[in-house]
């Protein structure tokens, strides 16, 4: 499955409602779930973005799809950068000519 890096900005609703973030990244896992996904690991940052999100899902709609739901709700806006396993990686500098 395609793997995601997103890059995640809280808004001022997500601010104000900071004490809510820990259900709210609950109900994120079980949403990406449902959808087929997982949401490998998360984290709280210092600079520029707030937290960073590592997940996959079945397909690039899919994770597309989940992104903006997410964003819906208004308290984060993100910046998503598919991701490719070493695996992956490997496979692709394999097939350089």
């Amino acid at each position: 499955m395609p793997h995601y890096v997103s890059l995640i900005r809280y808004t001022q609703q997500g601010i104000e409602r900071i004490k809510e973030s820990p259900a709210r990244l609950d109900a994120a896992k079980k949403a990406a779930q449902a959808a087929g996904g997982k949401i490998h690991a998360w984290y709280l940052t210092l600079g520029q973005y707030d937290a960073v999100l590592i997940s996959e899902f079945p397909d690039d709609e899919t994770g597309a799809k989940f992104t903006l739901e997410v964003g819906l709700l208004g308290n984060v806006r993100t910046e998503t950068l598919k991701a490719f396993t070493e695996a992956e990686y490997r496979k692709i500098i394999g097939s350089l000519r």
